[in-house]
């Protein structure tokens, strides 16, 4: 009976409330496997009683590993979170509340990449219309920029014929357009034929003036240009 009975005192690590803390001793994980009986071992320990605690140790076995899956699913949470003292059940609250905010911030931080290569490679498409713009501008004929931010190039397109560009980082007022061509019209004698005008994301405004030249030999496209920039500097200045 004294055997029985030390026998039986093992029955205390093994309680029957449904409360254990979600950190798991390591101890604890590496002698689970000592936790069952078999009657060869024991022979005095009766088959009722060998049931008993083997059925002890397999529901202490599956606690354990129920909370180290209740473990892991902390580890989602906040450091914040993580370091408060929560029982099971407001756990799996907070991290049913938790899972969607974060699925939320990935979205946001996608859209928001997204975006940003969308911005570089606009910004790239700008540079690189800006450079070609200013090689063509080099290449037709004489051109003239100022401090201002005003780019103005002239060009004969033909004996009859003369083109001229602005590239303005700040934009173009109607009233700016206005005085240049009535400028040209009267002391230069060009009729326009045709304009255009388009701006990019970068803020710059491009014209584009196409003029009928009636007295082209005596038109000097440089003294063009600098006529037009300095109409462009005046009413920055203003």
């Amino acid at each position: 009976m004294s055997m029985m009975l030390a026998l039986s005192s093992p029955t205390s690590m093994f309680p029957n409330n449904m409360e254990w803390p979600l950190e798991l001793e390591e101890e604890e994980l590496s002698h689970s496997h000592h936790e069952y009986f078999n009657s060869e071992e024991y022979p005095l320990l009766s088959s009722s009683m060998a049931k008993k605690f083997n059925h002890n140790a397999s529901e202490r076995h599956r606690r354990k590993k129920i909370n180290a899956l209740y473990s892991s699913l902390r580890s989602i949470l906040p450091v914040a979170d993580q370091t408060k003292k929560m029982s099971i059940p407001a756990t799996i609250s907070r991290v049913l509340k938790y899972i969607p905010e974060l699925q939320q911030q990935v979205e946001e931080l996608i859209k928001k990449k997204e975006e940003l290569l969308l911005r570089i490679s606009r910004q790239g498409d700008i540079n690189n219309d800006d450079a070609a713009a200013a090689a063509a501008m080099n290449k037709k004929g004489h051109h003239r920029q100022n401090s201002s931010g005003f780019l103005v190039s002239s060009s004969r397109i033909s004996d009859s014929e003369v083109s001229i560009q602005i590239i303005s980082s700040y934009g173009i007022q109607k009233c700016q357009v206005s005085e240049i061509l009535v400028c040209l019209e009267n002391h230069y004698a060009l009729q326009l034929l045709n304009a255009s005008s388009f701006d990019t994301f970068g803020g710059r405004l491009f014209y584009n003036l196409h003029f009928q030249m009636e007295m082209a030999h005596t038109l000097d496209t440089e003294v063009l240009s600098e006529k037009i920039l300095s109409i462009c500097e005046k009413h920055q200045r203003i």
